[in-house]
């Protein structure tokens, strides 16, 4: 089988897990039970050896159309044909089943000839442990198992099953209103093959699982404009999260290229500290506090009892809070389109990046002005991330991008910096905490300085990379977003003005998307080449809507740029992290921190609309 591009893909989940299901009908990554266990379907990383489960008409000329049931993540894959019209319905219950205290996993496909006699082809050949693993194949009463020593998986269907190689196939034919259920579960150990799903079974969970979701963004206190769009990005980010833990992977998948056929490929089937604070302002904003408070008590997990290691935290962690990621090249896969090492593991996490104490303190703030006060124990865990803070700000790190190079004084390391003690008084000062408010002040005061000394680049008139640096850097656009400057200070003006010159004349700007930093100036320790940084677009969205707020030229940019941002999204409103030069999407898919970086600027850049009767 063929490739399909990134952007043809859709998620299902149950907060376990997702599976990506291509718009032809194929299932081409699944990792079952959890985001980060080995996958069972993996054609999106070798379409030969990688696996899948399609099942589409027969026919070879059609077409598709894929949709999400409204405010659901129920995943509706229409074929039109000469034969008449099918329709396929994905999900993953969730629901009342949910609440019985042990997960086990379940994958729901129903298929239904909307119109006409159409025949069918069914194809399911999992491959266990990224293709590692050989399993065993039996046919039962009731469908199909595939067992290996570590994972067993059940495939019910009335429908006459086959063995064909690693897997099964079927031919069959469905007429008008005739529908058929399959049901892929995961056999725990001592279980029985069970049934048969019946077909009044799987419309109970259909509207169970339908029910949870709708209750779920009933929830949803955001009432601007681009609704639909924040939705669906809300209802990804609760896909990513890890039910069990309360933590958000940042996305799905492992080793989508940022260049097709080149090496940057990475595993991002972890949890970053970086996108706490994020994830806490977006939940919130969207009045999604006990998801915020969630994530909140696995941060704080992770983190309590640690404060006192050297460096103290991670960048990222397991979705079970493990520390442990070691990195790993799975060389008999092909990886996408050629596009290799395939990775699984992570070793960025083992590098210096002191951005994320600014980013873990901030969310911390945030939870305690509008969700749960911290306790005072929480309080001295924070208090001596704040003071290693304050013996190392001035250290080289990798920086936010996890450079594989030399390490240097990045800004944007310094700004979060900043941030870190700049909350850290807030919070103490608000709750009347015990801290050296005055040293805190007084290294705070040290950072502003380097910062607008270090970090300005005079030749370029804009703030950049790092100190000694000419490279501009998309990053340093948060600055205005974190408070630590005027929107419209002149020398942040001049730095956006420099940023959105085009990339040929030195800016960041490509098709009016941003690139994170000017690879001609930058070493980041890696051959090649990438897309633009979706989530660096709605940085810049943000930034020049805050401008906007005084300016309104620049809130007209703003909008028009978001605009144009949201027609980049898929067919079914998912980013990936990257979008290439003819628009296609690139990198891990779908990402979390684009679609929070979207919320944001959404809730944003409407309120100054808003305010200016826009």
């Amino acid at each position: 089988m063929a490739y399909q591009p990134i952007e043809n893909h859709a998620i299902i989940g149950d907060m376990h897990t997702v599976a990506l299901v291509a718009i032809d009908g194929s299932i081409d990554w699944l990792c079952i039970p959890y985001f980060d266990s080995p996958s069972v379907f993996g054609s999106l990383l070798d379409d030969k050896k990688g696996g899948c489960f399609k099942i589409a008409p027969s026919e070879h000329h059609l077409s598709y159309k894929q949709f999400y049931w409204p405010g659901t993540n129920v995943l509706v894959t229409r074929f039109l044909s000469t034969q008449g019209a099918a329709e396929l319905t994905d999900f993953m219950p969730v629901g009342s089943s949910e609440n019985t205290g042990s997960h086990r996993f379940r994958l729901i496909r129903r298929l239904t000839a909307v119109r006409g006699t159409i025949s069918f082809s069914l194809e399911c050949r999992p491959a266990f442990n990224y293709a590692q693993d050989q399993h065993e194949t039996e046919l039962t009463t009731i469908g199909a198992v595939f067992s290996t020593e570590k994972l067993r998986l059940l495939l019910t269907t009335d429908k006459p099953l086959q063995i064909s190689e690693n897997g099964v196939v079927s031919k069959f034919t469905l007429r008008e209103g005739q529908t058929c259920d399959f049901a892929l579960v995961q056999l725990l150990p001592g279980s029985e093959w069970g049934v048969h799903l019946s077909s009044r079974e799987a419309e109970n969970l259909f509207r169970q699982t339908v029910c949870y979701w709708r209750n779920w963004i009933a929830r949803c206190k955001y009432s601007g404009r681009w609704r639909e769009m924040v939705y669906r990005s809300a209802l990804t980010l609760k896909l990513l999260t890890f039910k069990p833990t309360g933590a958000i992977i940042a996305a799905p998948t492992t080793s989508l290229p940022e260049e097709i056929g080149g090496i940057r490929n990475w595993d991002y089937r972890f949890s970053w500290i970086r996108d706490s604070a994020f994830t806490i302002y977006a939940f919130m904003r969207l009045g999604f506090t006990e998801e915020a408070q969630s994530y909140m008590e696995f941060l704080s997990k992770v983190y309590r009892g640690f404060s006192r290691k050297n460096p103290p935290l991670q960048i990222m962690y397991g979705i079970d809070g493990r520390h442990e990621l070691k990195e790993m090249e799975l060389n008999h896969l092909d990886g996408y389109k050629g596009s290799r090492p395939v990775r699984v593991g992570n070793g960025a996490y083992q590098q210096l990046q002191l951005d994320i104490y600014g980013e873990l303190l901030d969310a911390v703030y945030l939870c305690n002005k509008y969700g749960a006060p911290i306790s005072f124990e929480e309080w001295l865990e924070v208090k001596h991330l704040i003071e290693w803070v304050c013996e190392n700000w001035q250290l080289e790190d990798e920086g936010i991008w996890e450079v594989r190079g030399k390490k240097r004084h990045f800004i944007y390391s310094k700004l979060m910096c900043w941030v870190a003690l700049d909350r850290g008084m807030r919070l103490a000062e608000k709750r009347s905490f015990p801290a050296d408010i005055s040293r805190w002040r007084k290294i705070r005061n040290e950072i502003y300085t380097f910062i607008m000394e270090k970090g300005w680049n005079a030749k370029q008139k804009a703030f950049v990379q790092s100190y000694g640096s000419e490279a501009l850097d998309a990053s340093i656009l948060m600055m205005p977003l974190v408070f630590f400057i005027s929107p419209v200070d002149p020398m942040m003006l001049s730095t956006l003005q420099a940023i959105m010159r085009s990339s040929h004349e030195g800016g960041l700007l490509a098709n009016n998307l941003v690139y994170r930093y000017n690879f001609r100036k930058t070493d980041d320790g890696l051959a090649g080449k990438e897309g633009t940084f979706n989530i660096c677009t709605f940085w810049l969205v943000e930034a020049l809507a805050r401008a906007g707020q005084y300016q309104p030229q620049l809130l007209e940019e703003a909008h028009l740029l978001f605009e144009r941002m949201l027609g980049f999204a898929n067919h079914v409103g998912l980013y990936a992290e990257e979008i290439g030069f003819s628009g296609e999407a690139l990198g891990n898919f779908p990402q979390a921190l684009t679609h929070l970086s979207l919320i944001s600027a959404a809730y944003n850049l409407n309120k100054v609309l808003e305010a200016k009767g826009g």
